[in-house]
């Protein structure tokens, strides 16, 4: 008999996924890690103590897929993947999601756990991932774009962009949360570039007193691809500058955060500083988080990013959501190969805080953080004991994860699905989904976003 499984599985019923785990070296380790707690009631697998849990990847991209969890070999291993099921059944995508991005999600759904800082990195656009895939796909495993989201399970530090040249005025903030559910950023006086070549002058040992002073004779008034351009090559000069500099010149700021820690209360930044140091000694990434926003998340707000900015994610726990890639251009803060060259050239050196999502509220228990993406959204459903909420039918396809709780899904007439910690659900288009909580019950839906079905 034919051991392999059968793809024809019913294609409007919701389908139980089990999901695939990256144990990468930064993720926090055995119980400490949300990823693994997650992951081992998702697969009936055991917690290894000893081992890092990084990533819950939830979606088709072959360096981690998910499988439907119903479908199983003769050795009761999953055998059918979320990706060959859709190939075979387009219909759950949807007509117009299958009109833009074919017989695949557009996007891929993760939960993060963050030990110890990601890589300085930045994602390409379509036309560099494209050109980057084809040259390197041993180290650029696809030609999509990736832009993505974090949203904040627990408190979340993450570097993002550019830090301002200068501070701008201060912000209408009661309006920007009222009205488009952002948080304004309060700077700090360490948050500007121009400070930061006042205060650090390692940096300036580097790059020079020449390219430095490029810097403090701009202003707001010049032209925004000047400003850009002086950034990019004083930038560019401190990413390419030799280990035996690097290293010099860390072990003389290390010392004198030090003693300066004796008269005066070291910055955030400065802490931060040390702290990365520690991660990885002698890294370019320790001098050059300088030069980056550092952002505080608190649980339920989120922050995106689009192609070709610069970021590295610190510590703390996140559900991600992005476009269905893996394409990471890396130049600090980690042991994996490095293009240095290539990351330097393809950012945008915008500058300036980037936005933080709110969320806005659907109901008394759905958040909704629409990022200005098409491949994406993402829901957070609080539900308290005993209460019930109801998803409306959407014209893509959901991924649904129990991230706390117990209860019961349905879909029409269903009988339907009981939920609890760890369970991974697709819905199909167009299915309106009923959930019950057993216990309190929190989960995160992610699904193509909202927008983009109002523009078509």
């Amino acid at each position: 008999m034919d051991s392999q499984p059968s793809l024809l599985q019913e294609p409007r019923k919701l389908q139980r996924l089990r999901c695939s785990v990256q144990n990468y070296d930064w993720g926090r380790r055995g119980y400490h890690s949300r990823v693994a707690s997650l992951f081992a009631s998702n697969s009936g697998s055991e917690i290894q103590s000893d081992k890092p849990y990084a990533e819950l990847w939830m979606g088709t991209h072959e360096s981690g897929p998910s499988f439907l969890a119903q479908t199983t070999d003769d050795n009761g291993v999953s055998g059918v993947t979320l990706k060959s099921w859709i190939f075979e059944n387009p219909d759950v995508l949807g007509d117009k999601v299958s009109e833009k991005w074919g017989r695949d999600l557009p996007f891929l759904f993760k939960v993060l756990s963050v030990a110890k800082a990601l890589s300085i990195q930045a994602h390409p656009d379509k036309e560099l991932a494209r050109a980057l895939h084809k040259t390197r796909p041993d180290l650029y495993k696809d030609g999509n774009h990736k832009p993505e989201m974090a949203l904040a399970i627990t408190e979340f530090e993450a570097l993002c962009g550019f830090i301002s040249l200068e501070h701008a005025c201060a912000l209408a903030s009661a309006f920007l949360v009222l009205i488009f559910h952002i948080k304004p950023f309060q700077p700090g006086s360490e948050e500007e570039l121009k400070g930061v070549l006042h205060n650090v002058p390692e940096i300036v040992e580097v790059v020079s007193s020449a390219d430095a002073n490029k810097i403090f004779h701009l202003d707001e008034q010049d032209e925004e691809q000047k400003v850009k351009s002086v950034l990019r090559s004083t930038f560019t000069k401190l990413m390419l500058a030799s280990k035996e500099t690097i290293m010099g010149v860390i072990s003389e700021m290390k010392s004198r955060l030090h003693m300066e820690s004796q008269v005066r209360q070291l910055t955030d930044k400065e802490l931060l500083v040390l702290r990365l140091e520690k991660q990885y000694p002698g890294d370019v990434g320790v001098i050059s988080a300088f030069f980056f926003n550092y952002v505080k998340l608190n649980p339920g707000e989120a922050l995106y990013l689009g192609a070709n900015e610069p970021h590295a994610y610190l510590c703390g726990e996140c559900l991600e959501c992005m476009a269905t890639s893996d394409n990471v251009v890396r130049a600090g803060l980690t042991p994996k190969l490095r293009d240095v060259q290539a990351l330097c050239s393809m950012l945008t050196y915008k500058q300036g805080m980037p936005e933080i999502l709110q969320g806005v509220p659907l109901n008394s228990y759905v958040t909704r953080y629409l990022p200005p993406f098409d491949e994406f959204e993402v829901d957070r459903c609080i539900l308290p004991k005993g209460e019930s909420t109801v998803f409306p039918p959407v014209a893509g396809p959901s991924i649904f994860l129990a991230l706390v709780g117990e209860g019961m899904m349905h879909t029409g007439s269903s009988k339907g699905d009981v939920v609890i910690e760890g369970d991974v659900l697709f819905a199909p288009a167009n299915s309106e989904i009923s959930i019950t909580a057993a216990s309190e019950l929190v989960l995160y839906r992610a699904g193509v976003n909202n927008r983009f079905f109002q523009a078509s």
